[in-house]
């Protein structure tokens, strides 16, 4: 069982609360536009200073630099558990998708499929590609949204579940 935090368009903020909504995630999950890589950084030393070791994975978004594009890829395809995860930061969602993404999709047949960019909350399952898609919203300042969010969820074997969304405000 691994439970999962799932955040993105930090836009360069990193919010204090973030660590504690996530103070019992197995993994922490990044959806793009980091910002800088000093987020990447916060991460790991904000866990680390309450004994905790959280694998970090993450996507570059559109606004990231070259620090980040240099740690992060484009896409991301990887098994939690026994769940194949697809993340890719402009990615939109069913029945919406970004060039390529549908496709992607097809191809690799994951089961959850993770996007950001939009700024807008999102979980919705495409029954015609039997994918669940994860948009975690903004959890920066910067951007039109006016509640910054987070996801939590866990994956247990084959079984995604328990997913809770969280306002920061």
């Amino acid at each position: 069982m691994k439970r999962i935090g799932l955040i993105s368009d930090t836009h360069g903020f990193l919010d204090d609360a973030v660590f504690e909504h996530f103070k019992n995630c197995d993994e922490i999950w990044h959806g793009g536009d980091f910002g800088t890589i000093e987020i990447v950084n916060q991460l790991k030393t904000g866990f680390e200073k309450n004994g905790l070791n959280p694998n970090i994975r993450g996507v570059y978004g559109n606004i990231d630099g070259n620090d980040i594009r240099a740690v992060f890829p484009e896409h991301l395809l990887f098994k939690c558990e026994k769940v194949k995860v697809l993340v890719q930061h402009i990615g939109g969602y069913p029945g919406r998708y970004a060039p390529g993404v549908k496709n992607k999709i097809i191809e690799n047949k994951p089961k959850i499929f993770i996007s950001g960019h939009s700024h807008i909350l999102k979980i919705m399952y495409d029954d015609k590609l039997e994918c669940l898609h994860l948009n975690p919203g903004a959890a920066g300042k910067q951007g039109w949204h006016k509640v910054r969010t987070l996801i939590r969820f866990v994956i247990d074997g084959e079984d995604i579940r328990d997913c809770e969304v969280v306002e920061l405000g």
